[in-house]
């Protein structure tokens, strides 16, 4: 098991996560953070740390989309290992539905 960043980071980009984090597996993008899968070591110490709730693990339905998701921007994006402020308008946007598509798609073109 290993756990994931979802789409309500997207947006909000809460970075409460990285500084629980004791093997510093979190990558930081222009619209949210990802856990890279291969690093975690399923302690679960950042899941209850999101104030969004976008940290889950991966046997929950619909996960294997953001272990690949993760994975592929692991690679791309540099590590962040220490608490920054939130996206502006965050608090409006947790909980927004299709924020991937509306968010995420855009900053990566």
């Amino acid at each position: 098991m290993t756990y994931v960043v979802t789409d309500n980071c997207i947006a909000c980009k809460y970075t409460d996560c990285v500084e629980v984090c004791p093997v510093d597996c979190f990558y930081e993008g222009e619209a949210m953070l990802v856990i890279h899968p291969d690093e975690c070591i399923d302690c679960g110490v950042c899941e209850p740390e999101c104030p969004a709730d976008a940290i889950r693990t991966d046997a929950e339905p619909d996960s294997a989309k953001w272990v690949a998701h993760a994975r592929q921007f692991a690679e791309l994006w540099p590590v962040i290992t220490a608490r920054k402020p939130p996206l502006a308008n965050a608090a409006q946007r947790d909980g927004e539905a299709g924020k991937f598509e509306l968010f995420f798609a855009q900053a990566q073109t």
